[in-house]
């Protein structure tokens, strides 16, 4: 867990999600793979008795006043149930209250966010829509200005937490005739008549959250539930990029963690040709690998973190948090794969929980942005990072540094 680099709070929360973690029954976690349990309340509940939700958000409001590091670290810890359990947990506390606490009212802080950060409650985000979700600004989802309220119009797909949520964070078109940046606007609303839910989608894996397709039909939503400015949900919708990306990452890496130690522990006892089979580079360097690629992982949680935390210029900021969810997803299925592998015939079975933990952590390089889209970030901050690096020459230019630098008719560009 590189504790060295945690602060004793942070070692503090991780103590007590971990106590938290175990204490949650097995029965709950087949359950909801089997869809006995279509949304956990009660594993939410008890977080939120615990105070273990959105432990960064200021104590007023029911936070602990703690920073991304010991988000990442809660996130973590809350991922070895399962990836579902991290996606829950994360969806209403994480990113919805994100919002309403960097850009809401005090009373929306206090009429949505205090009680769900205490477990009394259940929230849901309403991003995606059937015609797409990674064209964000293209929603076709309606808000009409009434004059006291708004009337909402349209429908959301993939919504975790859209069987069991109290209210939703929903973006609508408030402008269809502006520019795609300056047409939209987000909106707590709440469940309530012309909310429906009407599909419940069958899934390969993270089965249990109650992942829905919301229909809003002539939907009245008070004036004061609009977050942040109308027309300008572009501030909104930076905020929400971090908790969606840095969060999706982090818990990412708590739900490959069992793999690899079932895997670890199974090759110390399997054996073959007379012996543990992880005494066979061909098994024990796989293990190696899978291990490298979670502290790397882990180490790019934390440093994406310290720079959220910090401040740093919001460019490197997207970018980093960008990385972190592309290299860490990525990394976590290629340690569940070798998890599954060192294991052999018995790691495709239920036998062991490793083909969930395979199903399941599938998602992950889709949901919040697929990686694709974390591509095109990237290659966006980092190309203008460095075209900013050589107008102002604040660095050499080391493309000079060889014998034949000045043959310039060989620097042929067209």
């Amino acid at each position: 867990m590189f504790e060295h680099l945690l602060s004793t709070e942070a070692l503090k929360i991780r103590d007590e999600v971990r106590d938290f973690v175990k204490s949650i029954p097995r029965e709950m976690l087949n359950d909801m793979d089997q869809e006995k349990i279509r949304f956990p309340k009660d594993f939410l509940r008890e977080a939120g008795k615990r105070n273990l939700f959105g432990c960064r958000y200021p104590v007023k409001w029911g936070g602990r006043g703690l920073d991304w590091v010991s988000t990442g670290v809660v996130m973590e810890e809350v991922g070895v149930l399962g990836y579902i359990m991290a996606c829950t947990f994360g969806v209403g506390a994480e990113l919805v209250c994100d919002a309403i606490i960097s850009h809401g009212t005090d009373y929306q802080k206090e009429k949505y966010v205090k009680p769900l950060l205490k477990g009394e409650i259940f929230a849901a985000e309403c991003l995606t829509e059937p015609r797409g979700g990674s064209d964000f600004f293209g929603a076709t989802t309606t808000a009409e200005d009434k004059g006291d309220y708004f009337v909402l119009n349209g429908q959301k797909r993939f919504i975790v937490g859209g069987e069991g949520a109290d209210y939703f964070l929903v973006y609508a078109k408030t402008d269809p005739d502006a520019k795609p940046h300056k047409s939209l606007s987000c909106f707590i609303v709440d469940r309530t008549e012309g909310v429906n839910v009407e599909y419940l989608y069958g899934l390969m894996g993270c089965r249990g959250g109650g992942t829905a397709r919301i229909v809003f039909k002539d939907v009245k939503v008070p004036k004061e539930n609009i977050v942040g400015e109308k027309n300008n949900v572009l501030p909104v919708f930076n905020t929400m990029m971090v908790p969606e990306r840095l969060g999706t990452a982090a818990m990412t890496i708590g739900a490959a963690r069992p793999a690899l130690e079932i895997a670890t522990r199974y090759t110390t006892r399997r054996k073959a040709f007379g012996r543990e089979i992880a005494n066979f580079q061909g098994v024990s360097f796989q293990v190696a690998e899978a291990a490298m690629k979670l502290d790397a992982a882990r180490s790019f949680i934390y440093t994406a973190g310290s720079a959220v935390d910090a401040g740093v210029d919001s460019g490197t900021a997207r970018r980093l948090v960008s990385e972190a969810k592309k290299f860490v997803t990525e990394s976590c299925q290629d340690v569940v794969h070798k998890s599954m592998q060192v294991m052999g015939g018995i790691g495709y079975t239920n036998i062991y929980p490793v083909e969930k933990i395979y199903r399941d952590i599938r998602l992950s390089t889709i949901w919040t942005g697929s990686n694709e889209v974390m591509s095109m970030i990237i290659s966006h901050e980092w190309y203008k990072e460095i075209m900013k690096q050589m107008k102002d020459k604040t660095v050499r230019d080391c493309e000079f540094d060889c014998a034949e630098a000045d043959a310039k008719d060989e620097k042929i560009y067209e």
